[in-house]
This record gives C-alpha cells, structure tokens and sequence, in this order.
C-alpha cells in the first residue's frame, strides 16, 4: 500500500483561519499532512518559529493525520526528507497564482517527482494575509474569525490588548 505524504509549507506568522481551511481540506485528500512551518532567515517573524509550530499543533489537534513540523532550506528538500510526494498550496487570488507559478516551475525543475497541488481558499477567507492579520492586532481590531481563537489571544499578548478586542468576545 502507498501512502500518499503531502507537505503545506510557509511561514504561519500567524496561522489563520485561511490556513487552517487549506490544511483541513488538503488532510482529506491525502494519507498524511504535514505542515511545515518555514524559518526564513530573510524575515522578522512577529512569532518565533517554536511558538508557531505551537500555535499550528493547538489548531491542528482534531486532525489525526496532520503533523507539524519546522523546517529551513529548500522546501522540495524538506519535502523529500519527509518521504513527500505533493505540494499543498493555497491560492487567494490572480496575484497568488503569478507568484505560485514562479516558485513551481522552480520546484518541477529541482524536483519534478514533487507534483504541486494548489487548492482555491474558500470565499470568506480571500481576503486574509498574516501581514493584514498582524497590522489589524496591532491597531486593536477585533480578529474574530479570521484567526483561530487561541492565536487570537496569543496575538493580544504580543500588543498587549484587553482578550475581549482580540476574539470579539467583549463589547466595544
């Protein structure tokens, strides 16, 4: 018997609810998940990679074949080392699939048996980056179902924000 391995990488800085709708949707297609939390030298995480490996696990709990792990390097590298045959990617818009065209013809010529599996973000997600998630935290906005709660709170202690503003939770 194959097992089909699939590997979701990227930074996670924070996980969102965008994320975590590519990561349920890619564990049903697939024997084993692996999401791959990316430590990029070129990048400033708000997170440190362990605390979001953390927040990854915590928001990953109920899924049974999906496991967390950190890498660095290339990724098709990871990808192999993990025993990975598919690429998870999720797509929000035109601007994505440009960029994501990019990085998989690069991947094919570095690693053409690793085939790349793109999956559409459903609609109410479209909107969401970690980098609008972080600014709007940082401003005090509500995060209420754009993050999973927990990196809702995690998040208002890194700007040091009342729970009530960070999971919605509280009037305002």
């Amino acid at each position: 018997m194959t097992v089909t391995i699939a590997v979701y990488p990227g930074t996670f800085d924070p996980p969102t609810c965008g994320h975590m709708d590519i990561i349920e949707r890619a564990a049903t297609l697939v024997d084993k998940l692996i999401v791959g939390i990316y430590e990029n030298p070129d990048k400033q995480p708000l997170f440190s990679l362990e605390q979001r490996v953390m927040l990854v696990e915590e928001a990953t709990t109920g899924l049974s074949n999906v496991h967390v792990k950190s890498f660095k390097g290339l990724t098709v590298d990871f990808i192999q080392q993990v025993g990975g045959k598919v690429m998870i990617r999720g797509l929000r818009a035109n601007s994505d699939f440009e960029r994501e065209f990019e990085m998989a013809l690069m991947n094919k010529k570095l690693a053409p048996y690793i085939e790349l599996l793109c999956l559409m973000t459903s609609s109410q997600y479209q909107f969401l980056s970690s980098s609008l998630i972080k600014e709007v935290a940082k401003l005090g906005g509500r995060l209420e179902g754009m993050v999973p709660d927990h990196v809702a709170v995690a998040l208002k202690d890194r700007f040091s924000l009342p729970s009530e503003l960070a999971t919605g939770k509280g009037k305002v």
